[in-house]
């Protein structure tokens, strides 16, 4: 190859490079698009909680309030009592959240690892639960609870049981999990004489920490977003949820938007920054996850 080879050769590279370089950057110009579009209904909202009601129907629509009004959450919290809402919620998400996680885990572990009878029958009724929707439980379900236990405007309704694993697909995929870890550790961890228990603890939870995560994260949004059990099982006005005060909230307050927006503000808050915590473990998991199926 002559001097005039390696100058195309040269300018190929170039050439090359300037159509990655624009490739790039019209791919971040379409993903800021859509980041505003996505970002554009949270932005409408808390503008509007800023805003007096008569600038909310004033048209065309202002896309800034005129002057920020952060005295609308002061007042809101004379109707909206948010923190002993969000003691209320965490009562019930914390236990549910633990249990849930430790008991898929150990779920999880006995699918993929012991050796017993009709394991295959009931991993099958396991994953076989979840073409069960809610709906179809939850009369027999109240029934048990408040006329079986007598257990009747409690949140034990809502927390126990989750210590079942806390749904099929959290044992399912924590099985997957472990059952890419290789067996050959758990083989030398009983020749030098560790038991089942001691091979989870020092072995398979360490390896599948993301999965545990991902489970824990998965269970509190569920329990987050989850009004419909709240509203069967809670009667009493000072045990009410978030989501049941808003409820409510919006029953009495309907016109009131301004208000009524900045208390949705202050409902989905929590409920982000516990997700900003574990959402480098949460696509961490939810990455290996694809790569390992």
């Amino acid at each position: 190859m002559g001097f005039q080879g390696l100058s195309f050769s040269a300018k190929g590279i170039r050439s090359r490079r300037r159509q990655e370089k624009a490739a790039n950057a019209a791919t971040l110009v379409i993903l800021i698009i859509l980041g505003a579009l996505v970002l554009l209904p949270v932005w409408w909202m808390f503008r509007s909680s800023l805003m007096t009601n008569k600038e909310l129907y004033a048209y065309p629509p202002d896309f800034f309030p005129d002057r920020w009004l952060f005295s609308n959450y002061r007042e809101t919290m004379k109707y909206f009592p948010f923190f002993r809402y969000f003691a209320n919620t965490m009562t019930i998400i914390l236990p549910s959240v633990i249990g849930g996680t430790i008991t898929a885990t150990m779920g999880g572990y006995a699918f993929a690892r012991l050796r017993f009878r009709g394991k295959n029958l009931l991993f099958s009724l396991c994953v076989g639960s979840m073409l069960v929707p809610t709906v179809v439980t939850l009369v027999p379900l109240y029934i048990m609870w408040t006329r079986g236990l007598r257990v009747v405007d409690s949140y034990l309704p809502l927390i126990f049981p989750h210590f079942c694993g806390g749904g099929a697909f959290n044992i399912f995929l924590i099985r997957q999990f472990i059952k890419t870890i290789p067996r050959e550790l758990d083989e030398a961890a009983t020749i030098d004489g560790a038991g089942p228990l001691c091979i989870l603890v020092s072995i398979i939870i360490p390896a599948i920490k993301s999965a545990m995560i991902v489970v824990a994260l998965l269970l509190f949004i569920m329990l987050w977003n989850d009004l419909m059990q709240q509203m069967v099982y809670i009667n009493s006005l000072e045990k009410y949820t978030i989501a049941l005060g808003l409820q409510q909230f919006k029953g009495s307050l309907g016109t009131d938007w301004s208000k009524l927006m900045a208390a949705t503000c202050m409902s989905f808050v929590p409920g982000i920054v516990f997700y900003l915590i574990g959402q480098r473990y949460f696509v961490e998991g939810i990455v290996m996850t694809g790569m390992k199926n």
